[in-house]
Parts: C-alpha cells; structure tokens; sequence
C-alpha cells in the first residue's frame, strides 16, 4: 500500500534526495513535527526503542518537536559544554556532555569511528635542547633520543576506504618518554570545525554516509555534510581547509601536522608559556591534483599506505621537525587578536614564528597491522611533566572522548597494557583487575593511604618528576552553556586562508567547491553554502557559482586581513630525496642506457620504477617494476623516456580498455604509454625523454619547448634536471592560473 507523503517538485525526481520534502535556504527556527520516511523506505514493524505501540511508525525514534535526552528531558542548548564562565574549563557534573559524548564514543564496534583507516611507523625523535627555556620536559633536552609510533589516517571513510580521499588527516605520535607516555594527536589541518566538543557527534554524522544507504562512503560531497556546514558557520574555515590542496596530500611523508589545540608548556621554575605544536615535513608540504585523487582511488586505494612503508623500506626515511609558536600566557589568553582558546583559529607565522625543537625520523614498519596500526591507542590526556593543557572547550571533550572510546575499542581499561601502547617508564599504579589484566600484582593494600604496604607506593611532588597541573586562576562566572564573544568571528581568518593561496591553489579551491556542490541534491543547500561563501571572497563565491549554474549572491563585506606566505604550499623549494621516477624502457633498447638512468637516479636520492612493455626483465640485473598495461602516471613524480614505447602486444581495447585513449591510430607508439605521457604533462609533472621522444610528445600532446620538459641526450643530465625541476614539486608554470 502507498503511504501518504509530501510530494516533492516534479523536477525534482531524481534518485537520491536526502527527504521527502526541500528544505528552505534559511535555517528553520519554529519546532516541526520530523518528516515522514521517504516513499522508497520501509522500517522494522515492532515496539520501538523509545517506546511506541506496534504499527504507530516504530522506525521514528525522533518522534516531538524538541530535542531531548535520552531520557526524553527537553534541552535548551545542545552547542555549548557546562563552564565555568564563558572561559572557564568545563564541567565534569555536564550529564548531557557526557551522555552526548559517551553514547557517539560507542557508535562503532570494534573499528574507530573517526580515523578508521590507518598507516603507521615506527621511529625516533631527538631533542634539539631548544624548548629548554619554555619547558622542563625531559624529552625536549639536548640530544635526548625517544622512540616513537606514529599513525596518519584519514577521518571519515571506514576500514577498508581509499587512502586518497578529500579528507582531513590524522597525524598522531605516541612519544615513549622516560617519564611516561606523551601522545600529540593531531591532524594536518590546524584548524577544526567545531569550537565546542559537545558539537562533535554533530559534524561527524553530517559528514558521514547518509544513514539510509550508507554512502557515500568517505567523502564530504553530499547533502548532510553541507547542510551542516552551512548552517553551522564556525566550521566554514576548516571546510575551506579542506577544499584546498591540503584535502588531499600527494604522501604522508609530505604532509605538515598540527597539535590544533593551545598547550601550555611549564619550565623548571614553574612559568608558564602558551604553544601550538607543528609538525615540518623535512620533504615540504604538497599535494595530488583532484583528478590524480581520483584515479589514484580506483588503481592503488591503498596509496598513501604503500608509498610511506616503500620509502622506509627503500631507505628513504622520513622526517619531520617539531616546531612550537609561543604566546605570553595572559590571563585573556589571546594573541594579536587572536583567541587561542578557539580551535577554528590559527595564529600565522609571520605573528609568532615557529621555532623547531626536535627532530623525528620514521625509520621502521610495524611487523603486524592489527597488533599495533590498529590496537595503537592515543589519548590527549597522555602528557608529561612540563606539559599541560588549557580551558580549550573541544580539548576538554577531547580528554574524556579518548579514553571512553578506547575502553569500547580495545575491551576493557588495561589497554595500555597492549605492547604498542606500553610505556617505557615503570608504572606502579594501583589499578586492579579488569578486562585482559596481564600484570601480576603484589601487595595486599591497592589502596591509599596504607600501612599494611609500608605505605608503598608514595606520592611524588615537583623535585621528583611528579606530574603537577599548573595552578591557573579561574575568573569568577556562573556555570553557563555559552561561548566567549571572540568566538563568534567565523570568516577573517577563511579569508586569511584564502588570500594567503597562490592563483594556482585558488583554482582548485574553486574546482573542489564546485566538484562538491554539484554532488550535492538540494539546491536550496547549494544557494546557501554560496551565501557563506560571499562572506569570505567575492571572486571564490562568483566562481563557485558560474561552475554550478546558479546566481552569486549579492557582494558582503569583508574584513581587512593580511596574507600570510606560509598557508601557501607553493613559493618554496624542497628535495628531491624519495620522489618516485618512472622509466619507460621500450622492446629492443640498449639496457646500458635504462642502467645508467636507474644508476644516476639513485645517487639523486630518487627511487626509481622501470617501466616495460612486460614485466620480463630488461637484463639480467635490470627488473621491470611496472608494465604498460599496469602503470598510470599518478604513481611517478617524474617521467623518463630512456627508449621509443613501441606497442606492446596487449596494446589493444579488448586486451586493455586504455588503449588507443590519445594515440588516434598511431601505431608506432604504445598507446597506454602515450597515455601515461599525456596525463602527467596535464598534471604538471616534470618529463624528460632521450633523443627519441619527440614522437612520443608529439602523440602525447606535449609541447617539447613547456617549462618542465627536456629532451636530452645524456640520461645523467636529464636526471639531473627533473631532480632539479621536483624541487618546486610540480612545474606550477604550466597551470593557467599560474600565468
């Protein structure tokens, strides 16, 4: 039988509306009664979970006009924690935080909700000695050596999703100190989309697949996850963040990371500095181009997993530098301006400079995934003498979200038992029992304090290392769901961000933003995402608009900001040192000169791929790691053309489906290699080719005199200058923006 529903636009009948009904462009500010299922949708016939009769529509757990608990108790505020004062730390008596919290902590069994798909490394971090003025962390001392485990990660996608999504990512490093365990958590954004932790089950249900048919999977361009943001506004810099470059980084090994939060470091006197920790990637910071993204997703969706364990396991370790920018800690805790309480803010580097104090070097990978990429368990409340936190309110949620999750995850509290997770340092707790205990414990008295234990264990203070929360005054205020006035600011510092970006890196804003948009199925959603848009630039909301056929709204004004060179990824050179070079290698040429290719590679510090028309060694010392059939230009930073592709003997469309895509007839060249050629000149790769190429640039389309393409004689030179040309990581020259 048809159930009665509201009828949608006639024009409007397209599979995959998010409801029955559109929504308006304005944010609805009356209560409704929730919209019926959509036709297409059929629930379980039973008593509900909340308690209705068989057959009144059991399906509907929403079922007033009002948020309420659990409990069915109605709320007032569902954005703010309980503080003490607008910027005072939150409270722990907050039930609804907690029950907030807690019930999104236990959403997913047993894989993480957020950050589900991983990669990790084992490593060391040395202490420069530098911190010594701000930070009595023993860790940060001159010469001090720390073994460490970091694990990158994606957010949304589950398990099994593509490493090469536009997402945010992880960048997580478990420090096994002498003084215990120091766990920076943090992603390669520095900001966040929410100011508040108690908004966090929010933003992650928006952007995860719609509830009804579970896709799409790990990807934000869908209709919840604009809804969102674009009522939600304080998340407007984060998702600008995303839209750009840094949404989809080209590796792990070339991706800055960002503690996101405001610490607080302590020193052996005990004063107090405000910090942001940054993490430097030792191979600067960049990035894939959208549609390397996304034939990267379906060749090798394990991309960004494989390139990191293949350079450690090549040699080519990667490192990164721990930077700190410090901040007087005033009692108004803020910065040229700037709220260093509010997540969705940064501070730039021209304001406060970020002065290294350490080094890391990944130089091993884990024997076992499961044992420890997956069982790796990180929690912000992990901190060390000389370092603390602040009354930041998405870290305060932080510090109960981790440690409830892992309990759910890792069956019980002794995960910090599991070898990954051990500390270096002796424990001599009195914690008891529980789920997978695997200490032995002696003594009769678990208890404090005790005599029938000599007293044992006893309290520490300060002169023993003993870890001391620093006495922060707390202003006087009433226990409030509020957020201090600065935190209303949600579109000077998107418009820092976006005035910061070269030409080049603006065009691919615009592309993402008009990519996702037109993913998205109700144009009301659309029209107000480009009203938040107006808020930040004129010519990104005009653009965006164009791309998606509808009217720019009417010009907002704009606050006055200055650039900062450093949000920028372009503009600086870096090392070639780990740049992946493909060599394609021709039927009948000379081995000596693809020899001397690979050879001269190696001393320029890059790994080099030699591509064949099959996967038949070139020589006896000379293997083929790809084939023409098997290879696709987003695996290579590079390109060399060492002899003529002639076609292979699966150069044909019922063989492989690439065949013929560019060459139009030619037949003296493997099509697919012309392909290859095609696609990496288009994404601003450097090429080289010897003599004999030039019939390939031309089927390709390349023009032989672009910057960025050489035609050598000498494999050692041609070497040479693409080593050269990877130190800007792409020849930016050849984008359109760019001119």
């Amino acid at each position: 039988m048809d159930k009665p529903h509201p009828v949608r636009r006639v024009t409007e009948q397209v599979p995959g509306a998010p409801g029955p009904q559109s929504p308006s462009v304005a944010e609805p500010t009356e209560p409704r009664a929730p919209l019926p299922p959509k036709p297409d949708q059929e629930a379980p016939a039973a008593v509900s979970a909340t308690g209705r009769a068989a057959g009144a529509d059991a399906a509907r757990a929403q079922n007033g006009g009002y948020l309420t608990t659990a409990q069915g108790v109605r709320l007032p505020d569902s954005d703010h924690s309980l503080r003490a004062g607008p910027r005072g730390p939150v409270l722990l008596q907050d039930h609804h935080l907690r029950e907030k919290i807690t019930h999104f902590d236990h959403e997913r069994i047993p894989e993480r909700v957020v950050h589900a798909r991983g990669a990790a490394a084992h490593g060391v971090f040395r202490g420069y000695g530098t911190a010594a003025g701000v930070t009595k962390a023993a860790f940060l001392a001159e010469g001090v050596e720390t073994p460490v485990f970091v694990r990158f990660s994606t957010v949304l996608g589950s398990r099994g999703s593509a490493d090469t999504v536009r997402d945010t990512r992880g960048f997580a490093t478990k420090f096994y100190t002498g003084q215990g365990v120091f766990d920076l958590v943090g992603n390669n954004i520095p900001v966040f989309f929410i100011q508040d932790a108690i908004k966090f089950p929010d933003i992650v249900h928006a952007a995860k697949p719609h509830p009804d048919r579970e896709i799409p999977q790990a990807q934000s361009a869908h209709d919840t996850f604009w809804d969102f943001v674009s009522l939600h506004t304080e998340a407007t810099h984060h998702t600008l963040w995303n839209m750009s470059d840094r949404g989809i980084p080209r590796s792990y090994r070339m991706m800055e990371g960002f503690g996101i939060h405001t610490f607080r470091l302590i020193d052996a006197e005990g004063a107090s500095t405000l910090v942001k920790f940054h993490w430097k990637p030792k191979a600067g910071v960049h990035s894939l181009v959208w549609e390397e993204a996304q034939l990267i997703g379906g060749m090798d969706p394990d991309f960004h997993r494989r390139d990191l364990a293949d350079a450690i396991e090549a040699g080519v370790f990667p490192q990164w530098e721990l930077g700190i920018q410090t901040f007087p800690d005033s009692p108004e805790q803020t910065f040229e301006g700037i709220d260093l309480l509010d997540p969705t803010k940064l501070v730039p580097e021209e304001l406060a400079r970020v002065r290294p104090i350490g080094l890391m070097t990944l130089n091993a990978n884990p024997t076992n995934y499961f044992a420890e990429t997956e069982q790796v368990a990180f929690h912000p409340g992990h901190l060390v003498p000389g370092i603390d936190i602040t009354d930041d309110p998405l870290l305060s949620g932080r510090l109960f979200s981790y440690l409830d999750t892992q309990i759910t995850r890792l069956g019980g509290p002794n995960f910090a038992q599991i070898p990954v997770n051990r500390t270096h340092a002796p424990v001599n707790d009195m914690l008891r029992d529980g789920f997978h205990q695997d200490a032995v414990h002696s003594g009769v008295a678990p208890y404090k304090p005790n005599s029938l234990d000599g007293g044992c264990p006893f309290f520490a203070d300060a002169a023993d290392h003993a870890f001391v929360e620093h006495p922060t005054p707390i202003a006087a205020g009433a226990k409030v769901r509020e957020a201090p006035a600065s935190f209303d600011d949600h579109f000077s510092q998107p418009r820092l961000f976006w005035l910061s970006l070269s030409p080049v890196e603006r065009g691919h804003v615009i592309a993402a933003y008009t990519f996702e948009l037109s993913k998205v199925h109700e144009q009301a959603i659309r029209e107000r995402v480009l009203t938040v848009l107006a808020r930040i630039d004129d010519e990104l909301c005009r653009e965006v608009a164009t791309g998606l056929g509808l009217p720019a709204p009417a010009a907002a004004a704009h606050v006055d900001v200055t650039p900062s060179r450093a949000l920028s990824q372009l503009g600086q050179r870096w090392p070639a040192t780990g740049r992946v070079l493909g060599i394609i290698a021709g039927t009948g040429g000379d081995p000596a000169v693809v020899r001397g290719v690979r050879d001269a590679a190696r001393a320029a510090g890059l790994l080099p791929l030699v591509i064949g028309p099959t996967g038949a060694p070139a020589a006896d010392d000379l293997d083929v790691q790809r084939t023409f059939a098997a290879a696709r230009s987003v695996e290579f930073d590079a390109l060399l053309v060492a002899h003529t592709p002639e076609p292979g003997a699966d150069d044909r469309g019922a063989r492989d489906a690439k065949s013929g895509a560019v060459a139009g007839g030619q037949r003296t060249l493997d099509s697919r290699v012309v392909l290859l050629v095609n696609e990496a000149y288009r994404h601003a790769k450097p090429i080289a080719g010897l003599a004999d190429a030039r019939a390939l640039w031309a089927a390709a389309g390349v023009d032989p005199h672009a910057p960025g393409v050489f035609t050598e004689t000498d494999g050692s030179r041609a070497v040479s200058a693409l080593a050269e040309q990877l130190g800007t990581h792409r020849v930016w020259e050849r984008f359109p923006e760019a001119g």
